[in-house]
């Protein structure tokens, strides 16, 4: 047995959405190892230290009582990105890698300019031996990239009369993350396994010791490079196929009067089916699906296997399709037209419990409803008007009032701080995220705030229908037939 390398302190550069939440379990986990979080944003930086941790840049359930516990004492957040490298045993690579938008692969392939930034940042600052971990989702073979950026700086020098030898030297493993928002603390203390890729048997082993700290040792999995970037993109293809699967059913519920809830029961009853995704809604979002399945459509159509891009590409289709499909809906049950009417839009974060809009469904519904003249007024308990402004390509305009606004044809937005103060004056009601708090609604008293006729759009049928049609509201819910 390999004994495993000393894990002291670690470096993760990249304090967004994965690496704040995963540094923040290993500090409490492993109150004997230093942990750093550096990111060159200086407010992002500035917002993880700060007093108030209700305000952190990353809403997550459980997270601000586990960096209040830890804050100061093994965990830290930093903008010295080259001090926080030098320092470190373990460096991991925890930022962002969008679609590209332009150039070879543009609309597919991801853009790994960070990635390749923080290699050579790290081969610059890193001291003696470090172990690189790749915790960005990646496309297959990203590793050599790294391995190859660390390689050309690697050194060994021998003992001269001014000093010892000094030895620089790197080992590259991919650690994927399999979290969903919302639950990512709960994901990571307790999860399905831990996927380590890797060559070096003694790097594997030094952080299969880190996550040892609470991990159960069989959930450990240890691979070649490879499969473990290969695993990431496959598991969240998987999962967003079957979201899109369950959409279409939806459809087809509709039209043929039966009910997606219980056509899911069923299924998922099936052992070797399973319960999970199975809930009809908008589509999904987030800020992985549809860039790794993209991502895995660029790589079948590189290694030429057409049919099997295809066939993962209809997967990203009919999710754009399905909420297309609800734009449309609303606008023509509102009489073919919703230029000049009000419509409050409950929800606009891409799933409950997180602020994160990346991908979001509410993003593609609402720009399609812009589009078609309606004044938006857009709530969510968690995701800033800034936020929505930024998403939507456009600065809010208060004052719709549901009578007139907006006649023009120009569509608009504003940002409501309450579900009454969003649906006054509405022609409609769009619930676009599971949050829990809109399955409680008083329809009787957001009845009494709308113009008539006025509708309950539920595209994730939470909302309690039959109260709202007993407040007088016509409702449409996902994947009920009429």
């Amino acid at each position: 047995m390999t004994t495993p390398l000393t894990v002291r302190t670690i470096c993760c550069i990249g304090a967004g959405y994965v690496g704040g939440p995963t540094m923040a379990v290993i500090a409490d986990r492993c109150p004997g190892i230093q942990v750093t979080v550096v990111d060159l944003n200086a407010a992002r930086i500035a917002a993880w230290n700060g007093a108030d941790t209700a305000a952190l840049p990353v809403y997550e359930p459980g997270l601000a009582e586990l960096v209040e516990r830890c804050r100061g004492r093994n965990l830290h957040f930093s903008t010295e990105v080259d001090q926080a490298i030098a320092a470190a045993d373990m460096v991991f690579l925890s930022v962002n890698t969008p679609t590209k938008t332009r150039g070879i692969g543009a609309g597919e392939a991801s853009d790994l300019r960070w990635i390749e930034a923080s290699a050579r940042q790290v081969a610059a600052q890193a001291q003696g031996h470090t172990i690189v971990v790749e915790k960005s989702t990646l496309p297959v073979r990203t590793a050599e990239t790294v391995k190859a950026i660390l390689g050309a700086y690697q050194e060994h020098n021998g003992a001269t009369a001014t000093g010892p030898a000094k030895t620089k030297t790197f080992a590259v493993l991919s650690n994927p993350e399999f979290l969903a928002e919302g639950t990512a603390i709960e994901d990571l203390k307790n999860p399905d396994r831990v996927l380590i890729g890797g060559d070096e048997t003694a790097a594997i082993e030094a952080l299969a010791e880190v996550y040892g700290h609470w991990v159960a040792p069989e959930r450990i999995l240890r691979t070649n490079l490879w499969s473990s970037e290969l695993s990431k993109l496959t598991a969240n293809a998987f999962l967003a196929q079957r979201i899109s699967s369950i959409n279409s059913i939806a459809a087809l519920c509709e039209a043929t009067g039966a009910d997606v809830r219980e056509v899911g029961r069923a299924i998922g009853s099936d052992s070797r089916i399973g319960k999970r995704f199975l809930a009809a809604g908008p589509g999904f979002g987030g800020s992985c699906f549809q860039k790794d399945i993209l991502n895995l459509v660029y790589l079948c159509r590189h290694y030429r296997l057409e049919e099997v891009a295809r066939y993962w590409q209809q997967v990203v289709e009919l999710n754009n399709w399905q909420q297309q499909r609800i734009a449309r809906l609303v606008v023509r049950r509102l009489f073919g037209t919703v230029s000049g009417k009000r419509i409050a839009v409950l929800g606009f974060a891409f799933k409950a419990d997180t602020n994160d809009t990346r991908a979001a469904p509410a993003i593609r519904i609402c720009h399609d409803l812009l589009e078609e003249g309606a004044h938006l007024a857009i709530h969510d308990p968690k995701v800033s008007s800034d936020q929505i402004s930024a998403d939507l390509g456009t600065p809010d305009s208060p004052g719709g009032d549901g009578l007139g606004h907006g006649l023009n044809g120009e569509g608009s937005w504003e940002s409501s701080a309450s579900v009454l103060a969003a649906v006054r004056g509405a022609d409609a009601v769009v619930v676009l995220t599971e949050w829990g708090a809109f399955a409680q609604l008083d329809w009787t008293a957001i009845a009494a705030l709308m113009r008539r006729p006025a509708w309950l759009f539920d595209a994730r049928a939470i909302t309690d229908a039959a109260a709202a049609r007993s407040a007088g509201l016509q409702v449409w819910r996902v994947g009920e037939g009429d």
